[in-house]
């Protein structure tokens, strides 16, 4: 398939102006195709006598086309791209009719049958370029265009879309103009749909799922009301511009590759934001933030759209910041940032020490294809985080100044980091443009350290600086409270501009120095040789949960540099996680300690100790919560003591038992928890498997089943998942995912060695033929991460260079035999 350069982009749109889109789709015409009829109205600009240019579609089947009324041959197209030639100046009609087909994968019109009730339902993901897959198009942001929608389908389904829809008989589904948008915003959302609706400002809100997700979304819809609500007014009041379309749907869609995507008035999430088992309030912490994060979208990516995608960070960081900021603001989850510390940032910090790592906004960009690979931690996580460090040394006013003017200039239309700088640069007398020059136009990620000199009384502190970036931190200094073993009390912050001018004076030596003490900068933070002693023994007694996370932070970034051991990170963990009471980081710092320290940066002959750590930490979680007070904290501690479970009789007899003593009660995420860990340690079989299938034959039990199959410890079972996800093309993208997450344990490497070389001649075939979605997936959840050793990055260094992946896949085996090297650096680091 052709991808589209920006040359191509940028020529095409010096000479066309897009102005109106009328798509007609029938979505009647069985499993496996629908019909889809676009006719588009465009202008050619210009005084030449003709020009060329063309326009995207894949179609299972073009059957015709006509330009300005005459036709064109469907047999001359060319991939995706038809030519359009000897185009005169002037007006011109386009339209094309094709069958197209549904997709598995979550891209373009995904098709889905709930198997608990047998119901369909179809939606879109068009981004980035998979506009194709449903209509024809002049397919790149730029041309922005009004869109006139009309749907058939069957007797009983409802149709959503980025206007309000209305029925108009026999099927037939029509939509409300749209304002000016792009053209992988268009949305559709069609099946029986189970909607909760009520209105807001004059304008309705809607909220969708499946319908045998019903239940559960009425528990959960008043919430998702408040906080859309809440959400929607503070960006009003944040915002000059007025929320710019006619109604605010809210759809649940199965299958979703993404957390979420924010067509302009019909938002799609993944429907696990659905909660059908027990959740933690951090889970419920991150539903809200998503909502806020893709209504903010409607302002920063709807109503003023990126030119091209090298500018993607402009939707995204933006999205990423106001989402947990204005949560923080609007909301009961006032403690976002904390989360957003211990997980999002983490993410940013590991993809920009990773050798594809790119400026927050890069320079080259050259085509969709390496656009697509952009969307990680550095344009979501390091920007969000370049945008609290600009908000903290501009001022929210400025800030906010700024971006109003940004919408009031370029609404309706497309911006580029120039242009929002301007707008930044008209609201400050200070540097903006030089600040884009050093946080956004740059890679990697600095490091500041303390030295504190000087005679007791009259210290003073240099930060030292290993980068190029200016920073604005606030510095926490504490002591020892005498009053209570183990607690640290804050001194007043110090507020210091890196790099300094000069040493500071700090006064008497604190027990605990810590650097970008909340959080509002991106660097790797190190301490002085004191201040770890403090950490070692007094973490735990930091006031603050987000002081705790920047601490944190900073013991997983020296564990992954090889400067902390191990060992000493899961000691510190095993003294001071029994102690904690922020949820998202007891989370946080067991996935960490669990799924990277004990599955790959211990040896294999250390790992049954890691695991034994980690399983005591759990154990005295759990009896610290029996008294009922902290269930949140219980269901973490209960989360992560089935999945480092060594031995079965324990975990087995819960789900013999149907519940945890002490509670909680099993639903179906923990039975399916418990029941996949059995299978990893050979205590359970098919039968089992089957017989918890006919009591949750959902789609999210079909998932379990699908993962607990890829775990049993038997080559049969191995060798039919391996053939379900590289011999065959019919699982969908869910499903293949969960079957790789079962496939790799590190307790059954020998069992699995044989598939480490072969994982990457038929990886690259798979990514071939399925795409990027499976090429993404296959890259993430099919990789042998268990298997650190050199033969396994020697096969893969190989790979990249002789097998030519295709750019999703080549990006996700980067990154991944990065990570394993470093692995491989970090046991080397402390061997005896």
């Amino acid at each position: 398939m052709s991808v589209l350069t920006r040359d191509e982009a940028q020529t095409r749109s010096r000479l066309l102006d897009v102005h109106h889109y009328a798509i007609d789709l029938d979505l009647t015409r069985g499993d496996e195709t629908f019909d889809s009829r676009t006719v588009i109205r465009f202008t050619v600009r210009g005084d030449t006598d003709s020009t060329d240019t063309f326009v995207e579609v894949k179609p299972a089947e073009l059957r015709a086309v006509t330009l300005d009324g005459q036709p064109l041959d469907p047999a001359a197209l060319d991939e995706n791209r038809l030519a359009l030639k000897n185009l005169a100046p002037g007006e011109h009609e386009l339209r094309v009719d094709a069958a197209m087909r549904y997709s598995r994968t979550g891209e373009g019109m995904h098709r889905f049958t709930d198997p608990t009730d047998g119901e369909t339902y179809v939606y879109t993901q068009l981004f980035l370029d998979d506009v194709q897959r449903v209509y024809a198009a002049f397919d790149q942001p730029d041309l922005k265009a009004v869109f006139d929608l009309t749907v058939t389908a069957p007797e009983g389904w409802t149709v959503l879309a980025n206007g309000i829809t209305e029925h108009t008989g026999d099927g037939r589904w029509k939509a409300a103009t749209t304002p000016l948008i792009s053209t992988y915003l268009v949305a559709v959302a069609a099946g029986p749909w189970h909607s909760v609706r009520t209105e807001h400002r004059g304008l309705p809100f809607g909220i969708h799922c499946r319908r045998s997700l019903a239940p559960h979304l009425d528990a959960d819809a008043d919430e998702l009301f408040d906080v859309t609500r809440a959400c929607f007014d503070r960006y009003h009041e944040k915002f000059t511009e007025p929320y710019p379309f006619d109604s605010y749907d809210q759809a649940f869609v199965p299958e979703f590759n993404a957390g979420a995507m924010e067509n302009p008035g019909l938002v799609t999430f993944r429907d696990e934001f659905v909660f059908r088992s027990a959740v933690t309030e951090t889970q419920r912490q991150t539903r809200a933030m998503v909502v806020a994060h893709e209504m903010a979208h409607m302002w920063f990516g709807d109503l003023v759209t990126l030119r091209w995608w090298d500018d993607i960070w402009l939707n995204e960081s933006f999205a990423e910041y106001m989402g947990y900021q204005t949560t923080a603001e609007a909301t009961r989850f006032t403690d976002t940032w904390t989360d957003f510390g211990v997980t999002r940032k983490a993410w940013g910090y590991d993809a920009d020490q990773r050798p594809s790592t790119h400026p927050v906004a890069p320079e080259d960009v050259r085509d969709t294809a390496s656009a697509l690979l952009n969307f990680d931690g550095i344009s979501y996580a390091k920007g969000a985080s370049a945008l609290r460090q600009l908000v903290a040394w501009l001022g929210e006013k400025d800030f906010l100044a700024g971006i109003n003017t940004h919408f009031e200039r370029h609404k309706f239309a497309n911006a580029s980091l120039a242009d929002f700088i301007d707008s930044l640069a008209a609201a400050t007398d200070r540097d903006v443009h030089a600040w884009a020059d050093a946080w956004l136009r740059t890679t990697g990620v600095d490091t500041l350290t303390p030295s504190i000199a000087g005679d007791n009384g009259s210290r003073v502190l240099t930060v030292h600086r290993t980068g190029e970036r200016p920073h604005r931190i606030a510095v926490g200094f504490y002591d020892q409270d005498p009053g209570e073993e183990g607690r640290l009390t804050p001194r007043e912050r110090l507020d210091i501009d890196v790099p300094q001018d000069g040493p500071r004076p700090i006064g008497k030596l604190p027990a605990l120095v810590v650097l970008n003490d909340g959080d509002l900068s991106y660097a790797k933070i190190r301490f002085d040789a004191d201040s770890f002693r403090a950490v070692r023994e007094s973490l735990s007694g930091l006031p603050d949960p987000l002081t705790r996370a920047v601490v944190w932070n900073a013991l997983r970034d020296a564990v992954r540099d090889g400067e902390l051991p191990a060992a000493t990170y899961l000691d510190i963990a095993r003294t001071h996680l029994p102690h904690e009471t922020d949820l998202a980081l007891v989370d946080g710092v067991l996935a960490f300690a669990a799924g990277q320290v004990a599955d790959r940066y211990v040896t294999p002959e250390q790992r049954p100790a890691a695991l034994n750590t980690l399983a005591e930490l759990c154990r005295d979680l759990i009896r610290r919560t029996e008294d009922g007070d902290h269930p949140g904290l219980r269901l973490i501690a209960v989360r992560h003591r089935i999945s480092t479970a060594a031995h079965p009789d324990t975990i087995a007899a819960w789900l013999a038992d149907g519940t945890v003593p002490g509670g909680p009660e099993l639903d179906p995420e923990l039975r399916w928890r418990i029941l996949t860990r059995l299978a990893v340690l050979g205590a359970t079989d098919e039968a089992a498997i089957a017989a918890e299938l006919a009591n949750d034959p959902s789609a999210t039990g079909q998932e379990g089943a699908a993962r607990c199959r890829a775990a049993l410890p038997d080559a049969e079972a191995k060798a039919r998942a391996w053939d379900a996800m590289f011999a065959s093309d019919d699982l969908s993208n869910y499903l293949f995912t969960a079957t790789a997450q079962g496939f790799w344990q590190p307790e059954q490497a020998d069992l699995v060695a044989g598939y480490v070389p072969r994982y990457y001649t038929e990886a690259v075939a798979l990514a071939a033929r399925r795409g990027p979605a499976i090429a993404d997936a296959a890259g993430r959840w099919a990789f042998p991460a268990h298997a650190v050793d050199a033969d396994t990055l020697r096969l893969g260094r190989e790979c990249l260079a002789d097998a030519d992946p295709i750019p999703a896949l080549r990006r996700k085996l980067t990154d991944q035999l990065d990570d394993l090297a470093r692995a491989l650096r970090v046991r080397e680091a402390h061997t005896d």
